[in-house]
């Protein structure tokens, strides 16, 4: 006797829900993979092309100043100004998207007083570049431009000078903040200079050699005093000055692609040179 077999039906309903699961999980991995894909686009941008943009438009923003200044013409630049000392108030150190204390990107009323030897004239303008930072060490030359708006300035690649504080070579303190990673990064490694280094500034009128005096490895972005005309450190008071002086601030995010914290370089003002007219 055959016994007999029976054998299972598979109804239509379950074909086509079994061909729904598949549908719903190809269409997930499909999503999955096109979400990788973007965000590898995006930090490929934020990594690569907007160094790569940045960095090319501050050397060819560096070059026509060049040309500027050996034409004689005032062009995009003016005078070293002075600008009067302000509270600070808020993100003082911060290269995070504010104008970080900058007064909003306000150009501050100046007072007289320019340094030694050179004329003194009108402030820039917000967001203008009329001087050339230079750090030796780092192999680095990048604009100087007027407050510190992250869209105008900073994501630029220039460094922004914080608008309360002093211009290159006034009594006082000359505070600038720049980015450390992405956007030209110029600030990305401010954490090797050392003792004894070198940072020229170099305008219209002269350049300006400070001496690195000072390292504060970490501090919190709201730490006002590290940019004021004495600096000083408010969360960490033995870092910073006592007396009067023409200094140099330069602040970043710290540790990279974070911005809890800030790293603050100070120097003083070793040398002036005029520059030379033809």
């Amino acid at each position: 006797m055959v016994p007999r077999v029976r054998i299972p039906l598979v109804q239509h309903s379950t074909r086509r829900r079994r061909a729904r699961y598949r549908r719903v999980l190809w269409s997930g991995a499909e999503l999955l993979v096109t979400a990788g894909a973007l965000v590898l686009l995006l930090v490929a941008h934020q990594l690569w092309w907007t160094n790569r943009e940045a960095k090319d438009g501050a050397e060819r923003r560096v070059e026509a100043l060049e040309r500027e200044w050996e034409a004689g013409g005032a062009g995009d630049t003016v005078g070293d100004g002075g600008s009067g000392p302000d509270s600070g108030a808020g993100d003082a150190t911060g290269d995070d998207g504010s104008d970080s204390g900058s007064g909003s990107g306000r150009t501050p009323a100046r007072s007289g007083g320019g340094a030694e030897g050179l004329s003194s004239g009108a402030g820039p303008r917000p967001s203008q570049a009329y001087a050339v930072l230079r750090i030796p060490r780092l192999d680095l030359r990048v604009p100087v431009a007027e407050g510190t708006s992250k869209q105008k300035v900073l994501n630029k690649g220039y460094a922004g000078h914080y608008s309360h504080t002093q211009q290159p070579g006034q009594a006082g303190n000359f505070a600038l903040a720049g980015h450390r990673n992405t956007h030209g990064e110029p600030f990305r490694y401010l954490n090797r200079l050392k003792k004894g280094d070198k940072v020229e500034v170099e305008t219209r009128n002269a350049t300006y050699t400070y001496t690195v005096d000072v390292i504060l490895p970490r501090t919190s972005p709201r730490d006002a005093g590290v940019i004021q005309p004495v600096p000083r450190s408010l969360t960490r008071p033995s870092y910073g000055y006592d007396n009067p002086g023409r200094y140099l601030t330069l602040t970043t995010c710290t540790p990279e692609y974070t911005s809890r914290y800030r790293l603050v370089v100070w120097g003083k003002l070793t040398a002036t040179e005029p520059r030379s007219r033809g």
